[in-house]
């Protein structure tokens, strides 16, 4: 196939992107690009398929796609015990307080051991509460197996019991998880019902030594209430992989020394990236072949 690709890493303007996907019969997209109506009238009625580099979809409109006749895809499966190791990453981090730590050391204040220097909270033996219970939320509750974890859960539609007891899964509401969790790890997808299902009647309902970890989208956290929550030290410490309004970083958080936060890393190993990049193409190339995707989001056109 002929192809073309922006060769920078960074996100093209709006206008430039509709210009240079004219014509395609395919589109590989990130999630920061946003495929709706606009996109696919840009492209040209040839256009067979939009393949996401992501398993997330929230930026795109499968509605608007299956009007066009337009296959979407996602790369789902090849990204998840990555992005639950990282979702642990930062478990631990924020916990043990290990941003801090570094920086205090790197800036040349250490000077000796001290028994109160840095104190954390313990990972082992801890209540480990998963909203949201997919693919990467249950590679999270495997991992927590190994520390001692009670694991507690709340999703829509709760799990079989078998699924249940061979992890040593329960199943509470979303009170019962704030309450009891120690520690809040997000694996849900962006939806009118989870957008901002984090804000200040939740962290209000939360423990005083709680760690919340966000690796699933940053809108389900309202950041401002975020902030507050951590500046008041009304929880401990927050661990975060993506934002309300990325790139932008609410600035309370870049002052707090207890939110550990990376640059969306949750898949980032170049082992991980490759596979998502052949998952990518698989999608594409069975699309131009008159086949089905295999990870076909809107089903209409099956």
């Amino acid at each position: 196939h002929d192809f073309s690709f922006n060769p920078k890493d960074e996100r093209l303007p709006r206008e430039q992107l509709l210009e240079n996907i004219r014509g395609c019969d395919a589109v590989m997209s990130m999630m920061t690009d946003t495929v709706d109506a606009e996109f696919f009238e840009a492209v040209g009625p040839q256009l067979r398929v939009v393949s996401n580099f992501a398993v997330g979809f929230d930026n795109m409109d499968l509605e608007a796609a299956t009007r066009h006749g337009v296959y979407l895809t996602n790369t789902p499966d090849v990204l998840t015990e990555t992005t639950a190791d990282t979702a642990w990453a930062l478990l631990m981090a924020a916990g043990r307080r290990l941003g801090e730590a570094e920086r205090y050391l790197r800036s040349g204040q250490w000077r000796q051991f001290s028994p109160a220097l840095l104190l954390g909270v313990d990972v082992w033996g801890k209540t480990l509460g998963i909203f949201g219970y997919g693919r990467i939320g249950a590679a999270v509750a495997r991992r927590a197996q190994a520390f001692k974890m009670r694991v507690i859960y709340h999703k829509r539609d709760r799990l079989p019991e078998a699924e249940e007891n061979a992890l040593g899964l329960h199943y509470v509401d979303k009170a019962t998880l704030l309450r009891d969790s120690d520690f809040i790890s997000l694996h849900c997808p962006l939806t009118p019902d989870t957008r901002h299902a984090f804000g200040p009647e939740e962290f209000a309902q939360m423990r005083k030594n709680a760690v919340i970890v966000n690796t699933a989208r940053g809108p389900v956290i309202d950041e401002a209430a975020l902030v507050e929550a951590l500046q008041s030290r009304r929880i401990f410490a927050a661990g975060l992989d993506v934002y309300e309004e990325e790139p932008k970083i609410h600035p309370g958080l870049l002052e707090l020394e207890n939110a550990f936060l990376i640059p969306q890393l949750g898949s980032a190993t170049q082992d991980t990236r490759d596979r998502m990049a052949g998952a990518v193409m698989n999608n594409i190339e069975a699309a131009l072949q008159g086949k089905r995707p295999p990870n076909l989001l809107n089903e209409a056109l099956a």
